[in-house]
């Protein structure tokens, strides 16, 4: 469903684009620029709204409505868990051996040889 909305988004987006600009602009007139077209307002007179304008309107709306709604449903999305949180069975380790403290010799080596000075003598 959501990608439905998407791709229903993405048109609305493009229809508003082209209908928006094949609309006539309020001062496209050459008259509307030496003041032909401002009798009594800022934009110039406006008469009814032609189909066009009536269908970016409506288009327009949905194009809102779309936006909130997939504002809405990017923000339910369900969160996944990492591996770390996730209730795994422990996996069993092995133990490494003990390593004796400095200065102990372990009980199942033979003594070491005593040390000879360096001449041989």
């Amino acid at each position: 469903m959501h990608v439905l909305l998407l791709m229903f988004h993405f048109l609305l987006a493009i229809t508003l684009v082209v209908l928006i600009l094949l609309q006539h602009g309020k001062g496209a007139d050459a008259g509307a620029a030496f003041g032909a077209g401002a009798s009594g307002t800022v934009f110039g007179s406006r008469g009814s709204a032609s189909f066009l304008s009536r269908t970016t309107a409506v288009l327009a709306t949905f194009f809102f409505i779309t936006s909130l709604t997939l504002a809405y449903l990017s923000g339910q999305k369900i969160e996944r868990k990492s591996i770390a949180e996730q209730n795994l069975p422990p996996v069993p380790t092995q133990s490494a051996p003990a390593v004796p403290a400095r200065g102990t010799v372990p009980s199942d080596l033979p003594p070491a040889a005593p040390k000879t000075p360096k001449g041989g003598k």
